[in-house]
């Protein structure tokens, strides 16, 4: 369990990847700042984006990260988020053969001085780095092409338009 968790703490992993519709909570009150307050679910892993709407398009930068809780003026509050759920993350029949074979090393490195009698040596690390660089490597290719934000020079020229489309 420790080592897939260490595992899903360390990327982005499109597998494991999770989109929910998070509703404030009636038993907490935030004390200032925030309106709602919100309760992290438990397979909650690691935080990829929040949104004020469903498409998490422009994404929410406003929200307060707590260690039980997110704070936000909005409600409801979307959030993706890498999760360890048994549909998600904790499914290994989903896995790459990749992020298996990094975690395979991390197992290896975990266990080397209970199998062998021998602490893991530099170069089982190096073999562990490789895989995990492998690991997200090859989970990138697996999503959709995406394009860079606009930068501040862009936005500027713009103006007020806020969709390319409008411009010709």
């Amino acid at each position: 369990d420790s080592a897939l968790e260490y595992g899903l703490c360390r990327g982005f992993w499109n597998f494991a990847m999770r989109a929910v519709q998070a509703d404030s909570s009636a038993s907490v009150t935030p004390t200032f700042g925030y309106t709602y307050a919100f309760t992290k679910p438990p397979d909650f892993v690691r935080l990829y984006q929040f949104g004020g709407t469903e498409t998490f398009d422009p994404p929410l930068l406003t929200v307060v990260d707590e260690p039980n809780y997110w704070f936000a003026n909005v409600d409801p509050l979307y959030v993706k988020y890498v999760s360890n759920d048994n549909a998600y993350g904790g499914d290994t029949s989903i896995w790459s053969e990749t992020y298996a074979d990094y975690i395979m090393t991390r197992l290896a490195i975990k266990t080397c001085k209970r199998i062998t009698g021998d602490q893991p040596n530099a170069e089982m690390f190096a073999v562990q780095k490789k895989a995990l660089a492998v690991a997200r490597s090859q989970d990138a290719m697996d999503e959709p092409p995406g394009f860079p934000p606009r930068g501040s020079w862009v936005n500027s020229r713009l103006g007020s338009f806020s969709d390319r489309s409008l411009i010709r």
